[in-house]
């Protein structure tokens, strides 16, 4: 019997492919397309080393399981960040100032900006792969949602990311339902003895834009500081629900606290203070995180879920 030397050739060589595909695993993608605030960024698929200069985001990857080597430089670490108290972790700088030593030393695979330090995106960059993941102000919940499915595409995190992307949304028509039917409300922020209001369109619009609450004063400046107010300003606008935060309490700092300036006389005359639907907002997630991380956002709107559900 003649065998061909040829058909046997291949057929060894077609045993040594198939023996190679069963051993060898498939290999994701190693470099990633990401569209963020400031373009477009290249990045590698499950980096080794991050960086990140931004509360917000760091929650939102504790929310996913994974954890960035490199992290603020802060005298306040928010609570829910605990994790990162530990000294391994490299400090890169302040949340406005990166410090480009320390990030040169690190030599980061991804680097991420949230909104304070947006400005030096240019200069961090040639340190490193850089993302802009500040949030659109005028679409909060899609900024969220968007950041961790970037963050959850990038540490293969894909799956955790849609299940609790879907609980937020779900959670926040909750939210939307039952403030509906609660009335006007007026987002305050405390600090130094004063007060700012917030509405529409601005840092801490989302009480109206996202959660729904219709607001007591249709044309509040817009700006980062919100509107000065004072206390005749509350009884003049009058809402069913005063949303409160305390700048003071959020970065450490002694002050007037937010419970002692709403135990005014004027405030009591609102029907927020008469009915007693004064909110404290939790100061820490609402102002150093913006209300802008996964696993903040979906506290916080639990809470008011909680509270307008009584």
């Amino acid at each position: 019997m003649r065998i061909n030397v040829f058909s046997v050739f291949r057929y060894f060589t077609l045993l040594s492919f198939l023996a190679i595909g069963l051993t060898v695993p498939v290999q994701a993608d190693e470099l990633l397309m990401i569209e963020h605030a400031q373009g477009q960024t290249q990045v590698q698929n499950l980096p080794k080393t991050v960086a990140v200069l931004d509360w917000s985001t760091l929650d939102t990857m504790a929310g996913l399981g994974v954890q960035a080597q490199g992290i603020p430089n802060s005298n306040i670490l928010p609570p829910m960040l605990s994790e990162y108290e530990d000294a391994r972790f490299v400090r890169i700088g302040t949340l406005f100032e990166p410090d480009y030593e320390a990030l040169k030393n690190l030599q980061p695979d991804l680097i991420i900006l949230g909104r304070r330090a947006a400005g030096q995106y240019a200069e961090v960059a040639k340190y490193g792969p850089t993302l802009d993941l500040t949030p659109n102000p005028n679409d909060m919940l899609g900024s969220v949602v968007r950041n961790t499915e970037i963050l959850g595409q990038i540490f293969d995190r894909e799956q955790q990311a849609a299940e609790l992307t879907a609980k937020l949304q779900a959670s926040v028509k909750q939210l939307q339902t039952l403030s509906a039917q609660q009335g006007t409300g007026l987002t305050l922020l405390t600090t130094g003895g004063k007060m700012s209001a917030f509405g529409i369109g601005t840092r801490f619009g989302m009480i109206h834009d996202v959660f729904g609450v219709q607001p007591a004063v249709a044309d509040l400046k817009v700006g980062r500081h919100g509107q000065s107010v004072s206390y005749e300003f509350l009884l003049e606008a009058n809402p069913d629900w005063l949303f409160v935060m305390d700048r003071d309490a959020a970065i450490g700092r002694e002050g007037v606290a937010a419970q002692q300036m709403m135990d005014n006389e004027l405030v009591q005359a609102t029907e927020a203070g008469a009915k007693g639907q004064i909110v404290y907002l939790e100061p820490v997630g609402w102002y150093l995180l913006d209300n802008s991380g996964l696993r903040v956002m979906q506290d916080n709107v639990d809470r008011l879920v909680d509270v307008f559900s009584k």
